[in-house]
This record gives C-alpha cells, sequence and structure tokens, in this order.
C-alpha cells in the first residue's frame, strides 16, 4: 500500500470518528436540530381544529386552563424559579411567537426549543407523547379561539419569520 493511500484511509478514518463523537456529542446535548420544521397553524381546518380541542384538553388545560386562561399571576416566578403556565389568549405571549417556535417549544420543551440550559419550566416536551400531527392540532386550536385582530397580527409575525429565513 502506497504512502498516500495509507494517509488518505487514516484521513477519512479521523473524520469518521470526529463526525461520530459530534453526533454522539449533539445527540447527548439534546440539542434541537437547527432545520426548519416547516409547521403551520391551520385554524381555519374544522376537522384538525376539533382534533385539537380533544388533544388541548387531554394534554394542557390542566395548567394552562380550559378557557386558555393560564395560571394566576404567570408572570411571577414561583418558589421554585420557574413561571406558573400562561395565558394562551389573547392576553398571553403564544401569539408573540411565530409558529415553528410553538411547534419546537410543545415538543422539545422551552429549554431545549430555545437552547437556554439552565431555564427552569414546568412545561413538559411531549415528543414521544404527542405526534407532530396532535401538537399541530391543539397549536391549530389555541389560534382558532384568538380574536380575529390577533390571528391576523399572528400570520403577519409568521410572513415576516418566513422571509427572515430565505
Amino acid at each position: 500500500m502506497t504512502r498516500a493511500r495509507k494517509t488518505g484511509l487514516l484521513t477519512a478514518g479521523a473524520l469518521v470518528v470526529v463526525a461520530a463523537g459530534l453526533g454522539f456529542y449533539v445527540a447527548d446535548r439534546n440539542i434541537v436540530p437547527d432545520q426548519p420544521i416547516g409547521m403551520v397553524l391551520r385554524p381555519d381546518d374544522a376537522e384538525l381544529v376539533r382534533q385539537g380541542a380533544a388533544v388541548y384538553a387531554q394534554n394542557c388545560a390542566s395548567c394552562h386552563g380550559a378557557d386558555l386562561q393560564g395560571e394566576p399571576d404567570w408572570q411571577s416566578a414561583n418558589p421554585d424559579g420557574t413561571l406558573p403556565a400562561p395565558p394562551h389568549d389573547e392576553t398571553g405571549h403564544t401569539w408573540h411567537h411565530p409558529d415553528e417556535l410553538l411547534f419546537r417549544i410543545t415538543k422539545f420543551g422551552t429549554a431545549r426549543a430555545v437552547g437556554l440550559q439552565d431555564f427552569k419550566s414546568n412545561m413538559p416536551a411531549f415528543e414521544g407523547t404527542l405526534s407532530d400531527d396532535d401538537i399541530a392540532a391543539a397549536l391549530s386550536w389555541i389560534k382558532a379561539q384568538w380574536p380575529d385582530e390577533i390571528r391576523e397580527r399572528h400570520d403577519m409575525m409568521n410572513a415576516r419569520a418566513r422571509n427572515k429565513g430565505q
């Protein structure tokens, strides 16, 4: 075997080891992939919204309220440093976030979704519990409850977020 061939094989082997190590490092740290999920809420899809109402009632309402009202004093930290569940109606901040981020927070939990390792939250990650379709349905149901003006503002914000990513 020539010296050049040996060097090439060693280099290729080293690259495989580095790539595998990086893969394990990323998986071990629970980092959410940067690839866009392409999630778009569909509050005008009656069947999806009906499904979302059931998903929300079973998985979200116990904290965020049956009427999306959230927990009392939701902007003040609990003794353990976590925040109470915010409202998902027009009085909360849910509609201030694009669809993609709402989906990631619901699927991966807040800390992983936004890359804040030390962020304490009572919000569970629903990855492995709810399908992507169930998450999209619940979020679509939430958006379907917002007043038209808030939905329009959220749509404009989503358009700006999509344009930024292009």
